[in-house]
């Protein structure tokens, strides 16, 4: 089962938001985009961050789960000091029920405003 975000990335690189296989969710990197398709808060690491869960939480919906599912998270990102800030966002998300995760700091992302990418697992009750 696939679900799209309606990115026009989608269909120009040819892969979906997110897939779940059997009890497992693996949701694309997930860029922090706005409605019409540009950049969310060019500069504020935490809303650009915050927006990434947003599409995640999104995707993990449409597959039939949540956030509480999540086992592992990957975050890369153009400025590593500015960690605390896509940290806390992070944490908002993720509080009740902490995954693992990465943030790796990576030299650049497809669009020079963006500051966060995100990717993350998820592992549901046996269906």
């Amino acid at each position: 089962m696939r679900t799209f975000s309606g990115a026009s990335w989608e269909s120009k690189v040819g892969y979906c938001r997110a897939i779940r296989v059997g009890n497992q969710i693996y949701v694309s990197g997930t860029a922090p985009v706005d409605e019409a398709g540009g950049v969310f808060a060019p500069g504020d690491a935490y809303a650009q961050a915050k927006r990434c869960f947003e599409i995640i939480h999104k995707a993990l919906q449409d597959l039939g789960a949540d956030t509480s599912y999540v086992v592992r998270t990957r975050m890369f990102v153009t400025d590593i000091t500015r960690w605390a800030e896509f940290g806390q966002a992070h944490q908002e998300f993720f509080g009740e029920n902490p995954p693992a995760t990465t943030m790796v700091e990576v030299k650049s992302l497809i669009n020079p405003e963006m500051l966060i990418e995100v990717e993350a697992d998820a592992v549901c009750a046996d269906v």
